[in-house]
């Protein structure tokens, strides 16, 4: 259902002349690790590495561990480009190539009573999105496509943590051939309803009813937050993850008169902060999808910098669901 595009591999590594190369593949496709990195073996004179750690999107370039390890080039799956590297790196997007024509078709019973639909796909379908457009608007809809912004690649383009795209799309719905992580970022950063098609599970879904839960859950971590006599301020430490200054949150924390500890993080789990027993919360300013994503897995309130701002009362919880939480 993938396409990996190992003559496009095989070239790029050979004009790049790269000796040793750091493979990262995400979970989904990591099972296709070992024969991508066979075949560039037999195919260049490069050696490689296949990275065995967690692949979370395009920000998660692993530049230390490359460096680390002595290589001089990246291969990364999945993704496309997301910031500027100044390191050597490969994007393969693993186009999807599965015919969806009868999801379509379904989700149409979701979108006819709209007049105007925005339509958005991750970088796997990110070649369907023509086909999808003639498609909807044969069913006389206007069909908007998002312009590329911020950190997107491509027009029509949804990220995982960042949707300045949508924040202004004059649509009356949007539509997302991706999947939940995707559907539910945008859902939670624009006041509109969002349809999910989801190729590879074959179901259509509306997000409102996931959404819903996720912000009583946002709702009660800002309040018990608001209980704690010290907080600490996670930094991550990947390179494409940092969402809020550790500066400004720093001061806020001591104008509550709340005690405050730095803490940094490559991989942000229950098990490293259920040590900390003296921290009553955490304001994280790595990837926000951990904290809204992820809450029920931790003991403790796991705040994103905009979430904080509500709790020292810089915005208004209602600001909050009207502008985004990402």
């Amino acid at each position: 259902m993938y396409t990996f595009e190992e003559e496009k591999l095989i070239q790029e590594i050979k004009e790049k002349n790269l000796k040793r190369i750091l493979l990262q593949m995400p979970e989904g496709l990591k099972k296709e690790g070992l024969r991508i990195a066979q075949l560039i073996e037999n195919k260049t004179s490069s050696e490689v590495i296949l990275s065995g750690e967690p692949l979370w999107g395009a920000c998660d370039i692993a530049i230390l561990e490359a460096k680390s390890l002595g290589c001089d080039g990246i291969v990364i799956y999945g993704h496309a480009p997301f910031m500027n590297i100044d390191f050597p790196v490969i994007y393969l997007e693993a186009r999807y190539e599965k015919d969806i024509t009868s999801l379509l078709e379904e989700s149409y019973t979701s979108l006819k009573k709209f007049k105007k639909v925005a339509l958005a796909t991750s970088v796997q379908h990110i070649h369907q999105i023509p086909r999808i457009k003639e498609y909807l608007e044969n069913k006389n809809l206007e069909v908007i496509v998002p312009e590329k912004k911020g950190h997107a690649f491509y027009d029509g383009q949804v990220l995982g943590c960042e949707y300045t795209s949508f924040k202004n799309i004059k649509a009356d719905i949007i539509l997302i051939i991706a999947n939940r992580f995707h559907a539910l970022g945008v859902a939670m950063s624009v006041n509109k309803p969002v349809i999910l098609l989801d190729p590879f599970n074959e179901e259509i879904i509306s997000m409102e009813e996931e959404k819903n839960k996720i912000l009583k859950q946002r709702a009660v971590a800002i309040e018990t937050a608001r209980e704690a006599d010290k907080i600490g301020i996670i930094i991550g430490k990947k390179i494409g993850q940092k969402f809020g200054s550790f500066d400004t949150i720093k001061e806020k924390i001591k104008k509550l008169e709340k005690e405050c500890v730095l803490i940094s993080m490559s991989e942000i789990t229950n098990d490293k902060l259920i040590n900390l027993k003296d921290i009553g919360a955490f304001v994280e300013l790595a990837c926000p999808r951990i904290a809204i994503d992820a809450a029920s897995l931790f003991d403790k309130p796991l705040l994103t910098a905009r979430e904080f701002s509500v709790l020292c009362g810089d915005i208004a919880w209602e600001d909050l669901l009207e502008k985004g939480f990402l």
